[in-house]
């Protein structure tokens, strides 16, 4: 077993390169599966989630040469050689499920997919892709198999466009009605969709494959169904998550960090809230500078949001940030229920956070009648001390290595498979940045360590409190 030691104090200086976005990369794979062309990838992370998608796609009859250390990628699906994947896939990530839409126009056998997976921060229902795929003339099934349960899916006459209303716009559900409208006769038009940076670059990568698409203003997608393809060379976009991660870690720390890459555009909510605060940042023409800019102003209202709101994603380390501000601030999740657990082990190291079931925010949610904990008001500015930590999720993971690199003493960070998911040469990087950490192993313990997931429970507005 591996663990991180961090040492806390030691401001964060100096230049990193934000690397190929997780979100993107993976979901471009699964894309290119539509095609027996070959496609080029540049700007690829090493990370764990695009080892899982590539041995996925491998399964099925994908051929792959990855050079890592050049983060170049070429693939071609010259053939199915199967469209069963295999139940060890099963949570291992969330892309099976969208391997229904790349393939249903790629073959008239059954598909067989297991259930979706990644982290534990909420359900990931699939009724929106399910009910979408179906309107495109799919027939799909769930059924139990072994210890899991999987889907079935064909389309045995073809699939055919049509309107499809999403009733979220869910990225997830977004995707593969992309990509099953890609192939299907006629035109394909998606209302209240998805449009994060993520689903723009699918759509880029599908026009070069050879797919008529269109993104309107209003939430609209419209896909002309083809069958004619082309080779493709496509970079992909550098990861906003990652690069707001190091962004805020550079402020919390009271430093100053410059992040190659860090795209304006694709950030602007974000940048918002760092001003609000009183952090500091600085739009050049190769990336972002973020820097401490004296002490940070709480009082805030924060609400995640499909883009171009808050991304829920950008959460959990602006949390901490808080935790660092003076004055009382809100934040209300709207798009996962259970994102809030990481902050049992916040309160533990120092924080004064305060969790409610009710939506603190501007407008009600999905959640707004049920009995999940989704507000939460931090009260800064609070020290916070050096802890032992599991990492429950990979966006908690990231806020935790802020909170360790902030608190006073040595912090000792397991759960390490979850930030080697989506956060590439991470210890490399701090360590550049002039962080005290190390990567070492050790031998597993017998006693096994409480995963820091559950959640208070109370009723009406008494909240409890992790301080």
């Amino acid at each position: 077993m591996e663990i991180l030691k961090i040492t806390g104090g030691t401001p964060l200086n100096g230049s990193i390169k934000a690397s190929g976005a997780k979100n993107a990369i993976t979901k471009l794979l699964v894309a290119s599966l539509l095609s027996d062309k070959k496609c080029t990838f540049y700007n690829v992370p090493n990370i764990g989630d695009v080892e899982v998608t590539v041995k996925l796609c491998e399964e099925i009859g994908m051929e792959v040469q990855w050079d890592r250390e050049a983060g170049t990628m070429e693939v071609i699906t010259r053939e199915l050689k199967t469209t069963y994947v295999p139940q060890r896939f099963c949570g291992s990530n969330r892309i099976p499920i969208l391997m229904i839409g790349a393939l249903l126009g790629r073959t008239d056998q059954d598909i067989i997919v297991p259930t979706t997976g990644g982290c534990a921060i909420g359900q990931r229902p699939v009724d929106f892709h399910i009910l979408a795929l179906e309107q495109l003339g799919a027939v799909i099934e769930y059924r139990g198999m072994k210890r899991e349960g999987a889907y079935f899916a064909h389309a045995h006459n073809g699939l055919k466009g049509t309107v499809v209303t999403l009733p979220y716009p869910s990225v997830g559900a977004t995707e593969n009605t992309i990509l099953a409208g890609v192939t299907a006769r006629g035109m394909t038009i998606i209302k209240n969709a998805a449009i994060e940076p993520e689903i723009v670059e699918l759509i880029l990568f599908l026009q070069k494959l050879g797919a008529i698409i269109t993104l309107d203003v209003d939430r609209t997608i419209r896909i002309q169904g083809t069958r004619r393809f082309y080779e493709v060379e496509h970079t992909v976009i550098p990861d906003r998550i990652e690069a707001a991660s190091w962004g805020m870690a550079a402020i919390a720390t009271k430093g100053r960090v410059f992040v190659e890459g860090a795209q304006h555009l694709n950030m602007i909510t974000l940048l918002n809230k760092i001003r609000e605060i009183g952090g500091g940042f600085e739009i050049k023409s190769k990336g972002i500078e973020f820097y401490y800019d004296g002490p940070l102003q709480g009082g805030i209202h924060l609400e995640t949001d499909v883009h171009p709101g808050f991304m829920t994603d950008w959460q959990q380390p602006f949390v901490v940030l808080l935790t660092q501000a003076t004055g009382t601030s809100v934040a209300h999740e709207t798009v996962y229920e259970n994102r809030f657990g990481y902050t049992e082990t916040l309160g533990e190291m120092g924080a004064d956070i305060t969790m409610f079931r009710q939506c603190l925010g501007g407008k009600q949610c999905r959640f707004a009648s049920q009995s999940f904990s989704h507000s939460i008001i931090v009260k800064g500015s609070t020290p916070l001390v050096a802890k032992e930590i599991r990492i429950p999720d990979l966006r908690a993971g990231f806020a935790y290595v802020m909170a360790a690199l902030i608190a006073s003493g040595t912090s000792t960070i397991l759960g390490l498979p979850f930030l080697d998911r989506g956060y590439e040469a991470l210890v490399d990087k701090l360590g550049i940045l002039g962080g005290d950490v190390n990567r070492v192993h050790v031998e597993e313990k017998k006693e096994k360590i409480a995963l820091p997931m559950s959640q208070p429970v109370f009723d009406g507005l008494q909240p409890v409190s992790h301080k």
